[in-house]
Formats: structure tokens, sequence, C-alpha cells
């Protein structure tokens, strides 16, 4: 039985890396008994597939994993309950939902990811977001197997909007943006503002859903974590 999960990422634990993070999961799903597969070979490793990894010192409230475990019938219900106290303060589980036989992976299915940051100056950024918006293309300088190599990165920007907070959706596939590079476009260093992660989204032949429909403001507890 496969098992995606949705949880948070807030507070001083976004500092972490996603490998560490990785490595709390594994631990957690011990100390709640949650029996996982393992893949075969030498170095057997339990089957956690993680979605698209999350930059470090960014928050989120909308991270996905999936678990293979080997409970036919485990209880979805209580599974949010029985992890979230294994976990770091900050790391919380908010929803859980059985994966279908034969679904793609988190890495191949999500598309672009919606973002809001916390910007403390608002000087001219309103005009620096009419230029992204209107510029044919954005070349940014990447590096790519040790050499430096160019992007235009303004077909991954889908959208930009500057109200109390900056929000933008960024596509992921094909040398999609990082938040880091727009914010570096608009002239916004990202150590002085707090990045978060709000959605991540799947499109196929039109429709738009994500891994497991949550309105972020209905996990008041994640919220209040990352106020």
């Amino acid at each position: 039985m496969k098992v995606r999960v949705r949880f948070t990422k807030v507070g001083k634990v976004r500092w972490t890396s996603h490998r560490d993070v990785a490595r709390m999961w594994e631990r957690a799903c011990r100390r709640a008994g949650i029996g996982l597969a393992y893949t075969e070979g030498f170095s057997p490793r339990p089957k956690v597939s993680f979605g698209l990894a999350l930059p470090t010192g960014h928050e989120s409230l909308a991270e996905y994993l999936d678990l293979d475990v080997i409970e036919p019938d485990l209880d979805l219900v209580s599974l949010p309950g029985r992890l979230s106290p294994a976990l770091p303060v900050g790391i919380d589980v908010v929803a859980t939902a059985a994966v279908p036989p034969g679904a793609d992976s988190l890495q191949h299915e999500v598309t672009s990811s919606t973002w809001v940051v916390e910007v403390g100056n608002h000087d001219g950024l309103a005009g620096r977001i009419q230029d992204v918006l209107a510029a044919p293309e954005i070349v940014v300088t990447r590096e790519r197997k040790g050499r430096p190599v160019t992007d235009d990165i303004r077909p991954a920007i889908r959208s930009l909007v500057l109200e109390n907070s900056l929000s933008f959706e960024l596509l992921v596939q094909q040398r999609g943006v990082r938040p880091a590079e727009l914010l570096a476009v608009l002239g916004i260093e990202f150590e002085d503002c707090l990045v978060r992660r709000t959605h991540q989204w799947i499109e196929r032949d039109g429709a738009r859903w994500e891994p497991i429909s949550l309105d972020a403001t209905n996990a008041p507890h994640a919220g209040m974590r990352a106020s």
C-alpha cells in the first residue's frame, strides 16, 4: 500500500537540509510503528519517495512524500496523529491519502508551485514586477555539471503579483526557475525575507489539482507555527 502524506515545514526547521529531513521521516516512522517496505540489495533502504526538494531556508505549507507501507489496512485517519508527535517542531502532518496503484511519482506529476514572500521594503518593487512581466526573456547564469550555462527563466514565471506580500507561481519542469533566482532579478535579497511555498500543482488535460487537496487555512496549527 502506498500512502501520500502532506506536511508543513515552518520555523527554525526550515534551515534543515532535504537529506536530514529524509532521515527525520525514517526515524518518525519507526517511532510511530509504521511498517515500511524496503528496497532489495546489499543495503536495503525504506521506500520513502519525496516530491520536489524544498530549498534550504524556505518554509512550506505543502510538502509531500509517498510511503510504501506493509500494512494493507493502515488507518489513514489516525496517521497524522501518529506521525506528527514523532517529528521535529515545525514539521506537522496535515493530510494523508492512499495512492492508486500505477500512479506516477510526485517528481513526475507536479508541474508548478505557488510561493508567497514577505517583503519588508516595497519601494520600486511594483515597477520591477511590471518590467519582469513585460520582458520577452530573462536570462540567468547557472552552473550545470561544473560549467556556467545561461537559461531564459521568463517562460517558467506563470504569475507574479504584489499585494500585502509578493506571490508567484513557477513552473518546475524542464529547468524551471528557483524562487531565489526570481527574487534576485527583482532586486530582493533572499536572506532579508521569508519565502514560503503554499501549494504544489498537478496539471493534465486542462485539469488542475493538488497532490492532496487542502486549503492551507484549514491547518491552523501550521499557520501558528509559521507566524
